[in-house]
């Protein structure tokens, strides 16, 4: 005969029930807000930073907004009227819209390995900001970022022979140079050197895009739009706004 603790059943009746974890998290309604038309007209680049920087201190605290995804799709299906853009990283483990607790049709997101800027990305920008309505440009960089390292150790890098990849960390090198301090030796062991350089490249993305958008300026000038940085800690799940 097997004995029936007051442990074994009260799980037995929480099962039964299908109170557990699992089976609330699947009957709790998600949000299905998304950003409308209107909503975007009335934000401003400073409300739209304050909003992703609330995002992400949700994210690192655990509190994400639990969403409806399917719903969100189909309402968002007619059309899309994102708050921000972001330049991101390829890196895997920086999903942008996560970690600043952003839904469907919240971001335009443009991602790349480095966060670096080219003729294309920035055309897309143009488009996300002048045309569709955007707030916010951001150019976001990551610790630990594998482009940088790579653009640091280029030497044994450009052993593997692969042409494109080459030119990729020929466009992070100036961001390399600009961290350097005398004495240092160039080596992606030096963690400082690794941090200073994924900050200078962000600071010079974001001076590029504005030397070869005048019309990212002029928004920019005229109060319409915002470029900013920062900074995704791997560890902590934080952005350091720049």
């Amino acid at each position: 005969m097997i004995r029936t603790t007051p442990a074994i059943l009260t799980l037995s009746l929480v099962l039964l029930a299908g109170c557990g974890p699992a089976a609330q998290d699947r009957r709790v309604p998600g949000s299905t807000d998304i950003t409308t038309k209107e909503e975007q007209q009335t934000l401003t680049p400073d409300a739209v930073m304050d909003d992703l920087r609330a995002g992400n201190e949700r994210f690192a605290a655990g509190s994400l907004t639990h969403r409806d995804y399917l719903a969100q799709m189909k309402t968002t299906a007619a059309g899309q009227y994102p708050k921000a853009a972001v330049l991101s990283c390829l890196d895997s483990r920086v999903p942008v819209e996560i970690v600043m607790d952003q839904g469907i049709g919240d971001l335009f997101v443009g991602r790349v390995a480095g966060n670096i800027d080219d003729d294309t990305m920035i055309g897309s920008f143009e488009f996300a900001t002048a045309v569709a309505g955007a707030k916010l440009l951001m150019v976001l960089g990551h610790s630990e970022c594998g482009a940088v390292k790579g653009s640091i150790d280029r030497e044994t890098v450009k052993s593997l022979n692969l042409d494109r990849l080459n030119h990729l960390l020929d466009e992070i090198n100036p961001a390399v140079e600009a961290a350097l301090r005398p004495g240092d030796k160039r080596t992606s062991a030096d963690k400082d050197l690794v941090a200073r350089a994924i900050r200078e490249n962000v600071r010079l993305t974001i001076d590029r895009i504005r030397e070869k958008s005048p019309d990212l300026v002029a928004l920019e000038q005229a109060g319409k739009i915002k470029i900013v940085g920062g900074i995704y800690d791997l560890d902590s799940g934080r952005i350091t706004w720049m």
